[in-house]
């Protein structure tokens, strides 16, 4: 045997032992921050369970801002992390969409913001531009493949806000289950209408007057989510250095932070929920009285209904907790300052 025949077979034997020797270490590592990671986990637990339980007392301020230090420190990897949605593990499967690391999920985050951006334009000029060429170009009535294809951008934009708040819900964020359902209507929504033959002549303009009410209200509804994203975000930062809200808090419209906020906002999202539900409505009589007699349309009408009571509901719920945090916050002032 040659010498470098011998050189490379001792090379061989070095290497697998140094390989047996890193799994030896990985291993104990493993071994040791298992124990670790598992009195961390219960310590976590047991002071958020002691920060639930004094929830509602004097003293709730303060409480929040234990809350949101402890959610927005390295911390919140060993606390009990919330189920994930059935809807993540149709398309992922058992996987477990939590982070272990801030940083990764403050990434996850501004993704998520990133993609609201972009989306929140396109909401506002894709309907936009549907309308002016159907006024100026296609003389009064919407060609249907232009149609479908806005609502399969709705579709692909609605099942990726629904993936993006369940991975954000399971890290820690605020995110209220009814806007999952909401968006889980639209992509139903989406869904049926790629399957409704949009009407031409004659008599265009009545067959088609539901889909022109819905572009219109889809360009009310971007306005509203430029606004959001631009003026709401800025509050919520200033909520997250006072300690108020937690860095994976995200904004939603009936979320305003301040009172100028609440009276610009306020108001545009109860139009914009009145006129969903007035299209909506406009779907189901088309439907009914056999203008356009399609399943379709049918469907469509009562999803529409069905999102704008429950964002109604959920706009006037948040308000009213909105209104007794505020009260609560005069009352502990006041007995502080009488102490």
């Amino acid at each position: 045997m040659s010498s470098d025949t011998m050189e490379v077979e001792e090379e061989v034997r070095r290497i697998v032992e140094q390989v047996k020797d890193l799994h030896d270490s990985a291993t104990a590592f493993v071994s040791s921050s298992s124990h670790e990671e598992l009195s961390l986990r219960k310590r976590s637990s047991a002071v958020d369970a002691s920060i639930t339980r004094l929830h509602s007392t004097i003293l709730e301020e303060d409480l929040q801002r234990a809350r949101c230090m402890l959610a927005d420190g390295d911390t919140s990897s060993f606390l009990p992390s919330k189920p994930q949605g059935r809807f993540v593990r149709m398309f992922l499967g058992p996987v477990n969409v939590r982070a272990s690391r801030k940083d990764i999920q403050l990434k996850v985050k501004e993704e998520y913001n990133s993609y609201r951006d972009r989306t929140a334009l396109l909401f506002l000029v894709f309907p936009a531009i549907l309308l002016t060429l159907r006024s100026y170009v296609w003389g009064g009535c919407l060609p249907a493949f232009p149609v479908q294809l806005y609502e399969a951008w709705l579709l692909f934009l609605y099942a990726g806000l629904a993936m993006r708040e369940n991975i954000l819900r399971a890290n820690g964020s605020d995110i209220r289950s009814w806007w999952l359902y909401h968006h889980y209507c639209a992509m139903a929504m989406a869904l049926v209408s790629l399957t409704w033959e949009i009407k031409g002549q004659p008599n265009c303009v009545q067959k088609q007057k539901g889909v022109r009410l819905f572009l219109q209200w889809a360009m009310m509804q971007g306005v509203a989510m430029l606004l959001q994203n631009r003026y709401q975000r800025q509050r919520l930062y200033t909520r997250i250095a006072l300690g108020k809200a937690k860095r994976m808090d995200v904004v939603w419209g009936e979320t305003a932070g301040v009172d100028g906020q609440l009276w610009l906002l306020c108001p545009l999202l109860f139009t914009l929920q009145g006129f969903e539900a007035y299209v909506g409505l406009q779907l189901l009589r088309t439907a009914l009285t056999g203008v356009v007699a399609e399943w379709q349309v049918l469907i469509c009408g009562i999803l529409l209904v069905v999102m704008a009571v429950g964002n109604f509901i959920n706009t006037v719920e948040t308000l009213m907790v909105k209104s007794r945090f505020k009260a609560k916050m005069k009352r502990s002032k006041s007995r502080a300052e009488l102490d």
